[in-house]
């Protein structure tokens, strides 16, 4: 059953991290902390895979949803979100690291 947002901002942390899911591998995971992250569970290859799509409340129920909906669109196309996005870091730590050389020179 999905999730509502007045159900989300209830949720109380326990002793032990909690998952709460909303539908197509969409959940969020509250800590002891009180702390409350949006997750996407996918397959690729066979291999269960988990996605952080942000904290709650900074990424909204609604924005959570749409990131969901762009990572399955991503495997859809026959792309792992995970690795896509360990490429885009790696891509901009490569660019930041040849700028800063660039400006030491």
């Amino acid at each position: 059953m999905a999730l509502k947002d007045a159900e989300i901002r209830a949720f109380q942390a326990g002793i032990t991290p909690v998952k709460k899911a909303d539908a197509k591998g969409l959940y969020i995971e509250i800590f002891p902390n009180g702390s409350k992250l949006w997750r996407l569970k996918f397959r690729v290859a066979g291999k269960e895979k988990r996605l952080a799509l942000g904290a709650y409340p900074e990424v909204s129920l609604a924005e959570a949803r749409k990131r969901r909906d762009a990572a399955r669109a991503e495997l859809d196309m026959g792309k792992d979100p995970a690795l896509e996005r360990k490429r885009e870091k790696a891509a901009l730590t490569h660019v930041a690291h040849a700028f800063f050389e660039s400006q030491s020179s």
